[in-house]
């Protein structure tokens, strides 16, 4: 029914493929009525890690009022991503443009060709100097600008589009605001470090955050 209504409403006319799947959602390749594509993603009511939820939602000045349910609850992640991905494209950074939600379903513009547009541990970047670069600003960005914590950042969860990194997966972004945004922060940084050590240029979550904090102009 979610699904009809947003056709209906012409953010797509027909649903083609899966482009991936995961614990939490689908996510399918979709045309709207000139043959633009969009992904459409399908967050699961039943099998989805609630706790882990939870943990995003509470603490989120955004969410105060949680559904008692599963379905309830799913919606108000769907809606999460929706902001989520507002918020970081109007601070600057690289995202799916959100078009649409309803209920447990996210319409956001496809990143990709014919094919949805690799991960970066699918497709490591060409220069790793330049991306570490533009991570850096995104960083800065989140905090300084959008006021949020990816809380997720990893090669997972970054798309090389023709070696341009795009950031997905937003849903649990949280507020910098939020009980536990330093410690999402902080993660966030190790795991970029990491990978980017892995791929040849060797720094720390401590190094990051120097960077990040002489472009925000903080300290």
């Amino acid at each position: 029914l979610a699904l009809h209504a947003l056709a209906r409403k012409g953010f797509f006319d027909f649903v083609e493929f899966v482009v991936s799947t995961g614990k939490e959602a689908h996510v399918f390749r979709a045309q709207d009525h000139a043959g633009n594509f969009r992904a459409v993603k399908i967050y699961k009511t039943l099998t989805t890690d609630f706790t882990r939820m939870k943990d995003y939602l509470k603490g989120d000045l955004r969410f105060k009022h949680l559904g008692k349910n599963k379905r309830e609850l799913v919606n108000q992640w769907t809606r999460k991503e929706f902001k989520n991905l507002e918020k970081f494209g109007k601070a600057g950074i690289r995202v799916p443009l959100p078009l649409a939600f309803r209920e447990n379903v996210l319409v956001m513009e496809f990143i990709g060709k014919e094919k949805a547009a690799p991960t970066l541990k699918e497709k490591p970047p060409r220069d790793i100097v330049a991306f570490k670069e533009t991570i850096e600003e995104w960083l800065a960005l989140m905090v300084g600008k959008a006021g949020l914590v990816h809380a997720d950042l990893s090669e997972y969860n970054i798309l090389n589009f023709d070696e341009e990194p795009v950031l997905i997966d937003c849903a649990q972004s949280v507020l910098t605001s939020h009980p536990r945004a330093e410690y999402f922060f902080k993660r966030d940084l190790e795991n970029i470090a990491s990978y980017l050590s892995k791929n040849g240029l060797k720094t720390s979550s401590e190094a990051l955050l120097k960077r990040v904090r002489e472009i925000g102009g903080t300290h």
